[in-house]
């Protein structure tokens, strides 16, 4: 039986590099890289990674904005309208995704806790941003 409930499918991430992106998000937030070699050789529009085997952050050049006509004033979404992705995260690979952080010299924010999000209260969390300043939260629930 399939499981059609409401499900976040993905998030668009506007970068100034999509490999290098792809390559920040593989190798600092541990998130498996998909259609990067497609991509670098011209045979996929953007790179995207997998946060999930439901859920991906497709990475897309800056200058593709001016191809989001979909919609009236999408293109004008070029930028940081959003103001942050939450990554709910198993307590292990959080201490794990905060130690590449540190190790690359990322910034970030110290932990909060028992903050409020889906799935109720998180032990812990903290903030840090991407290469283009795309800021993310990783959490933690036990």
């Amino acid at each position: 039986m399939t499981d059609n409930s409401a499900r976040l499918d993905h998030v668009v991430l506007w970068v100034r590099d999509p490999v290098a992106s792809a390559d920040f998000y593989a190798k600092t937030v541990g998130l498996e890289p998909v259609r990067v070699g497609e991509y670098a050789q011209g045979k996929a529009p953007f790179p995207s990674v997998r946060l999930n085997e439901e859920t991906i952050f497709d990475l897309m050049a800056l200058p593709m904005a001016a191809y989001m006509n979909m919609i009236p004033g999408a293109a004008d979404s070029a930028g940081h309208p959003v103001n942050h992705v939450c990554l709910s995260l198993q307590e292990a690979e959080f201490d794990a995704l905060h130690t590449r952080l540190e190790e690359r010299s990322v910034p970030h924010s110290g932990f909060s806790y028992d903050s409020f999000g889906a799935r109720g209260m998180a032990k812990r969390s903290f903030y840090f941003q991407d290469p283009d300043g795309n800021v993310f939260e990783a959490r933690h629930y036990e």
